[in-house]
């Protein structure tokens, strides 16, 4: 198995990041096999969902309504509401794994891989790819 750790600046707002042409790049040069995306923190998660078309903001306002960010949480270090930041993995898991055939990733026509990080206390966040041949 391939594996890196990968740096990416959120900005110290809730955000919505693609990592689709990291990814790509990622496995460009391998066979076929299966490529894991990881996310080791508490209070983000890993989605494939169409970007672009207001799908990134429209899951960042349903996730304020399923999970308010207000001091109703018990979990109460950080910023005012940052209790639901670590529920959000239960909702949004901290992985996904994509088919890789001819070291091109089986994503459908509008499916983009992407970190989703509702907390804005981290500006900068790490994701571990991983390759495992088929």
């Amino acid at each position: 198995m391939r594996s890196e750790l990968r740096a990416v600046r959120t900005g110290g707002a809730p955000a919505v990041v693609d990592l689709t042409d990291e990814c790509a790049a990622f496995v460009a040069a391998e066979t076929d096999g299966l490529l894991q995306v990881f996310v080791p923190h508490a209070t983000a998660g890993i989605a494939i969902i169409e970007t672009g078309s207001g799908s990134d903001p429209d899951l960042l306002a349903q996730l304020d309504v399923l999970l308010p960010p207000d001091d109703r949480w018990r979990h109460r270090h950080g910023s005012p509401g940052h209790g639901r930041d670590h529920v959000l993995p239960a909702f949004v898991p901290p992985h996904a794994t994509v088919p890789v055939l001819e070291g091109r990733m089986q994503l459908g026509t509008w499916q983009r891989i992407c970190l989703v990080d509702p907390n804005g206390d981290n500006p900068q966040r790490h994701v571990r790819l991983s390759f495992l041949r088929g």
